[in-house]
């Protein structure tokens, strides 16, 4: 199956399963349903494109494990908080701003189902790579243990912390959350670094790197930190505030102060 034909059943699956997503929201006013539906999508891509590529079958086996499982993981955080909570907020403050327009959040769900598209890419230049290398493979394997151990431990991190009740109206400081605003955001976007090495010979290489650049302007200046930013100073106002000047927003580092939730 060609490139241009692998993307078009990527879509047009993702599609039809946004579609689905679209209703289950509007009967259950609930849309963080759209994120769990995009991690499952992004990493039913990778198994796909590891199907039906034409590139080594070592590699492609090792790109369906690394992209399934990292979908599977996230799909199932994220569907834990979509089935345990209210609507996020983010959503919430979005349907207020549609007036519950059921047209625009349909067409926000068929956005979404397009990225799925472009965030198959960097899977298809990994399918498309005829050389198997085990120092790739290796450094791959690496990049993505560190960047999902990561994510998974941030995301962790924060579920403790949310689950005291003592917490409530307070940021989160503790373990990644000290030295970084978004440490989740973070290691997701490293993970995609781990295709990039995978595709290291493919006639399609310079498609892998699609992965971590997209993925770093959608967090940084899209739907990632912005949104998230927005919300938190909605409900937590000047505590977040503290934090916003004493944490780096995306990339660990050091807080510029020792300062703590009132």
């Amino acid at each position: 199956m060609s490139t241009l034909n692998t993307l078009l059943v990527i879509w047009l699956a993702t599609a039809w399963m946004m579609t689905a997503g679209w209703a289950w929201q509007r009967r259950r006013s609930n849309a963080g349903i759209v994120d769990v539906l995009w991690s499952a999508g992004v990493g039913g891509s990778a198994v796909l494109a590891a199907l039906v590529g034409a590139g080594a079958p070592a590699t492609r086996v090792v790109m369906a494990v690394l992209g399934g499982l990292w979908g599977l993981r996230l799909a199932l955080h994220l569907w834990h908080r979509v089935a345990g909570e209210a609507e996020d907020g983010r959503y919430r403050a979005l349907r207020a701003h549609w007036h519950g327009s059921q047209l625009k959040f349909f067409g926000f769900f068929q956005f979404q189902a397009f990225l799925v598209g472009v965030f198959a890419v960097p899977f298809l230049a990994v399918a498309a790579n005829p050389f198997v290398s085990t120092t790739a493979i290796g450094f791959a394997v690496a990049i993505w243990l560190l960047s999902v151990g990561g994510e998974s431990l941030a995301d962790r991190q924060l579920a403790v912390f949310r689950a005291d009740p003592g917490n409530q109206g307070k940021t989160c400081r503790t373990g990644f959350w000290r030295y970084s605003r978004h440490p989740n955001y973070f290691f997701e976007w490293l993970h995609w670094f781990a295709y990039v090495v995978l595709a290291i010979g493919s006639p399609l290489w310079w498609l892998a790197w699609s992965g971590p650049l997209v993925m770093f302007l959608f967090l940084r200046f899209v739907s990632g930190v912005p949104y998230t930013e927005t919300q938190a100073l909605r409900s937590r106002g000047e505590a977040y505030r503290r934090y916003q000047r004493d944490t780096p927003m995306f990339f660990p580092w050091f807080p510029k102060h020792e300062s703590d939730n009132p």
